[in-house]
C-alpha cells in the first residue's frame, strides 16, 4: 500500500510515533490526540492532511473506551457543549478551506500555544457556569475543529472548573466524539476526505489502539496532574517548531 499524501518513509516513521504517543497522552489523560499530531504533521507536511485523519481516529478511540467512561460523562455539560458546537464546525472548516498552508500551520500553532498557556497557568473560573458559558465554549471548539484541535477549548475550560479527573477525562471523551461525528460530513461536503485519509487512517489505527490501551492502563505509572504538564509541554514544543516552520 502507498504511503498517504506522498509522505516519504521516515516523515511516515515520525508520524507513527507521533500517533501512538498521543494515543497514550488520550487514554491516560483524556485529551491532547488531535493537537499533537496535527502539531507533528505541520513539521513534515501540511497539517491540513492530518485533519480528518484525526477526527476519525477519534472517532475509533471513543468506541475502545466507552466501558470505562460511560458511568462518570457528565451529560448535562456535554449537551450544552455541543449544542455551540453545532454552528462552529461549518464555520471552522469553512475558514480552514479558503487559507494556505503556511498560514494554516501558523494559526494552528499560535491557536495552540494560547491553550496550553492556558492549561498550564493554572487559571480558574469562580462560581458555577451555566448553559451560555458552556454553549459559547462549545462554539469556540466546533470552530477549532475545522482544524482538528476542538478538544484543547474545552480541556482549558473544564480544567478551570472543579471537575474532578475521571469525570473531566469521561466527559471529555464524550464531547470530543460527538464533535468529530458532526464534524466527518462537514468535512466530506467540504472535500477534505479522500483515499489518502482512508489509508492513513489504517496504517493509524493499530498504533492508536496501542497507545489508548497502554495510557488507559496508567502504563506510566505518573500523577495525571503531572502527566498533564509533560504534556502541555510536549504539545507547546511542537507549536513552537511548527511556528518557526511557517515563517521560515
Amino acid at each position: 500500500m502507498a504511503l498517504p499524501f506522498g509522505l516519504s518513509p521516515g516523515a511516515a516513521a515520525f508520524l507513527a510515533f507521533a500517533v501512538f504517543a498521543a494515543a497514550f497522552v488520550r487514554g491516560y489523560s483524556g485529551f491532547g490526540f488531535a493537537a499533537l499530531v496535527v502539531s507533528a504533521t505541520s513539521l513534515v507536511t501540511s497539517p491540513l492532511h492530518a485533519v480528518p485523519v484525526v477526527i476519525i481516529c477519534d472517532i475509533l478511540m471513543t468506541v475502545q473506551q466507552v466501558p470505562e467512561i460511560w458511568a462518570r460523562i457528565d451529560w448535562r455539560r456535554v449537551a450544552f457543549l455541543t449544542l455551540g458546537t453545532l454552528p462552529g464546525v461549518p464555520l471552522g472548516v469553512a475558514v480552514l478551506s479558503g487559507i494556505g498552508t503556511d498560514l494554516a500551520r501558523a494559526a494552528i500553532a499560535g491557536f495552540v500555544l494560547l491553550m496550553c498557556a492556558g492549561l498550564w497557568s493554572g487559571w480558574s473560573l469562580r462560581g458555577r457556569v451555566g448553559a451560555t458559558g458552556h454553549a459559547g465554549t462549545g462554539f469556540l471548539s466546533g470552530f477549532a475543529n475545522g482544524a482538528g484541535i476542538g478538544g484543547l477549548p474545552v480541556a482549558v475550560f473544564l480544567a478551570a472548573q472543579t471537575v474532578a479527573a475521571p469525570v473531566f477525562r469521561a466527559t471529555l471523551v464524550a464531547y470530543f466524539t460527538l464533535m468529530d461525528i458532526w464534524s466527518v460530513p462537514v468535512m466530506a461536503h467540504a472535500g477534505m476526505i479522500g483515499a489518502d485519509t482512508g489509508r492513513a487512517v489504517l496504517f493509524a489505527a493499530p498504533l492508536m489502539v496501542l497507545g489508548l490501551w497502554l495510557g488507559g492502563r496508567h502504563f506510566l505509572k505518573a500523577e495525571p496532574a503531572s502527566f498533564r504538564r509533560f504534556a502541555i509541554l510536549l504539545l507547546a514544543g511542537l507549536s513552537l517548531l511548527g511556528l518557526l516552520k511557517s515563517v521560515t
